[in-house]
């Protein structure tokens, strides 16, 4: 199997490492890459938003499955192109993946499917942000009702903050705050039959004790010790397979990656957002634990032959990764700083540590590793249990060298510790 994978993050990273590990798999490409990707699959310039030209380098490529990473393409509808040419595509079509691209058209869909989901308002004037801010009080939570690149989320007790980040948005969705902790669950799905993942938690504050702005996600661990088993078959009942359903129902069948963010309330199992692709970092963690080659995964969902697959293989040991931000993230990030250390990784830490490549691009074709946006390296280990897994990719953290960055010292933590 020949296959291209479209993106430049560490979740593109792990997609692409998991697949340069699966024996099925004869040939990866990668477009645009970036230089930890370089080492596992051969790169080639693209504009990832342009249907046109992804679908002439996957048919130049004669690419048997190509597999679309971020969400901004998925809702530009790269994957219809790719798919209106003949080609197996990985990710749905722009109109389902308006589940992420729409807050509201997701909520619309949440209440058709009978999805567990916070009470909301859907704002456009600042007459009725001031409103629904009203009704539900603080915590007050505001939702940019766009693609935000996991930034257009503000949870806050200040009502002013609340109210300029609602006024800065075309349109808005209010809702009343979740307590408990938050779950991430995917799901891959070809329209009908749905195939869920295993759970993981990310970190989305900036700071150690979850203080700080938001950002994309500072971390994430599996398994969920903590969890109740059930919940990955309650969350498939309840969450998952209604909305592929509904979709179908509507005319717009989702096939390809839900990503279902929960909140483990203490009136059971609501959900917070849905994304279209594989979350970052999430993936990371997840993925490392995946023993079922990814590849065959994928094309079965691109092919509708899902019901076909045998159950997935998982690893029992758990997974940690640990993100490594540069200076002044998630504000306007420094970049073009030299990254150190990636060689001592290799040789001392792996197979059980590995730094896979976010925001990098390499000097010259020989030259150093470079930062190249907010969130640089992801680096992931694993492990018997969180705690070996924590030190595993903790020490593999003290060996990278990067000017002013920044990364959290208790992803797991909690976790590791029964707490």
């Amino acid at each position: 199997m020949k296959v291209l994978v479209i993106g430049s993050g560490a979740r593109e990273h792990a997609l692409c490492r998991s697949m340069s590990l699966d024996p099925d798999v004869t040939a990866l490409h990668c477009a645009p890459g970036n230089a930890g990707i370089a080492e596992v699959a051969e790169l080639h310039q693209v504009d990832a938003l342009d249907g046109a030209a992804v679908t002439a380098l996957a048919q130049e490529l004669a690419a048997d499955l190509v597999v679309v990473g971020p969400e901004a393409p998925l809702v530009a509808g790269v994957a219809d192109a790719v798919r209106a040419a003949g080609i197996p595509v990985f990710g749905p079509s722009g109109e389902a993946a308006q589940l992420e691209g729409s807050k509201a058209f997701a909520k619309d869909v949440m209440a058709g499917a009978g999805v567990p989901t916070a009470r909301s308002y859907v704002c456009t004037t600042p007459a009725e942000v001031d409103e629904a801010l009203d009704a539900f009080g603080a915590p007050y939570v505001v939702k940019d009702d766009g693609l935000a690149a996991g930034k257009g989320v503000v949870v806050t007790d200040d009502l002013d903050a609340a109210r300029a980040h609602a006024n800065a948005c075309d349109r808005v969705v209010i809702e009343e705050f979740l307590d408990g902790p938050e779950v991430s669950l995917f799901a891959i799905t070809d329209g009908e039959t749905v195939v869920p993942l295993q759970p993981a938690q990310d970190f989305k504050r900036a700071l150690d004790n979850d203080e700080g702005p938001n950002t994309g996600g500072m971390g994430a661990y599996s398994p969920l010790p903590w969890a109740d088993p059930k919940l990955v078959q309650e969350v498939l009942d309840t969450v998952l397979q209604p909305t592929v359903d509904e979709m179908r129902k509507r005319g717009t069948t989702f096939s390809g990656l839900l990503y279902a963010g929960l909140a483990i309330t203490g009136r059971g199992v609501r959900v917070i957002e849905f994304n279209a692709r594989f979350g970052d970092p999430e993936t990371q963690v997840v993925l490392a634990r995946l023993r079922t080659p990814l590849a065959g995964i994928l094309l079965a969902a691109a092919n509708g032959t899902l019901a076909d697959l045998e159950p997935l293989r998982w690893s029992d040991d758990a997974a940690v990764t640990v993100v490594i931000a540069s200076h002044n993230y998630p504000d306007t990030p420094r970049t073009g700083d030299p990254i150190t250390g990636l060689d001592e990784v290799a040789a001392q830490d792996a197979p059980h540590a590995y730094v896979l490549h976010a925001g990098t691009k390499r000097d010259g074709a020989d030259g150093p590793v470079l930062s190249a946006g907010g969130r640089v390296l992801s680096v992931t280990a694993t492990g018997t249990d969180l705690t070996q897994a924590r030190e595993r990719a903790y020490t593999a953290v003290a060996r990278i060298g990067l000017d002013g960055s920044q990364h959290r010292t208790d992803i797991a933590a909690k976790a590791a510790s029964g707490r």
